[in-house]
């Protein structure tokens, strides 16, 4: 067999396709786009449909050059701010903005925003109808959904809570550290995992406000929190010293939820 006479012969590397990956996806979408639709005139006939590299590239503040090069599969980078804009100047629809940032290797800046804060019905039915104790946290660890095996568990908690807040039972509910076994051992893993969920959106406001109300208000928190640990939510044996039942032990399952990916379903099967 006669060896490859040219770089276009030799096989691409992960990295290599998965730029020439987004520079096709930024292609097809932009030929998706016309003018009118982002306020340019129509003008004069075009020979391909859509909008011209040049013009993709005025709208988001880039040199036309540098916006061609992406679309070549150059090795440029290309930051989170700018995506935004291409994802906004292209009209994307949310899978097609993530699939944008996962090519890229980014983090959305907007990721998880403009969901609001109520849960689907669906979502509330879906958890309602799981027989193991269950409940929907979002990213500030607010219970957004639970059902009654979940409520019978904690004893109660979280239908006596106004604005029920995981990290605000677990650090400033004196039950917490009855009912979890090894409270203090869970508690610094708890912070880790948080951090995790919370890191790329911690300048969010209502992100904000409950760390600083933990750090105010609970020093063990507050401390774990300045160590920066950070580990996933992966699950595994959960214990409990319930009131009524006695002692418990769960498997804790994670799930991300695809129309809330601000969200997650945990269940606690036995």
């Amino acid at each position: 067999m006669a060896a490859p006479d040219s770089d276009k012969d030799r096989p691409l590397s992960a990295d290599a396709l998965r730029r020439r990956t987004l520079g096709d996806f930024l292609r097809s979408a932009r030929a998706r786009v016309q003018p009118d639709a982002v306020g340019l005139p129509g003008g004069q006939r075009r020979r391909t449909p859509g909008l011209r590299r040049e013009e993709v590239a005025q709208l988001c503040d880039i040199s036309t050059t540098w916006y061609t090069w992406i679309e070549q599969g150059r090795p440029v980078s290309v930051s989170p701010a700018v995506l935004a804009r291409l994802a906004s100047v292209l009209r994307l629809r949310r899978a097609e903005r993530h699939y944008l940032f996962e090519l890229a290797e980014c983090t959305d800046p907007e990721h998880g925003r403009g969901h609001g804060d109520a849960l689907p019905p669906v979502l509330a039915d879906c958890v309602h109808s799981i027989t193991a104790a269950a409940y929907i946290l979002d990213r500030c660890w607010n219970v957004m959904s639970w059902n009654q095996p979940f409520l019978h568990l904690f004893d109660g908690w979280p239908a006596r809570d106004r604005d029920p807040n995981l990290l605000r039972y677990i650090f400033l509910d004196p039950a917490a550290r009855s009912l979890v076994v090894d409270w203090d051992e869970r508690a610094s893993r708890v912070v880790a995992e948080f951090r995790a969920d919370a890191g790329p959106h911690t300048g969010e406001t209502e992100v904000r406000d409950v760390i600083q109300q933990l750090q105010q208000q609970s020093p063990v928190f507050a401390h774990w929190w300045t160590r920066h640990t950070v580990v996933d939510r992966e699950g595994g044996l959960r214990e409990f010293q319930h009131p009524v039942d006695g002692r418990l032990s769960y498997q804790q399952i994670t799930f991300r939820l695809a129309v809330r990916p601000d969200c997650k379903l945990v269940m606690l099967l036995p």
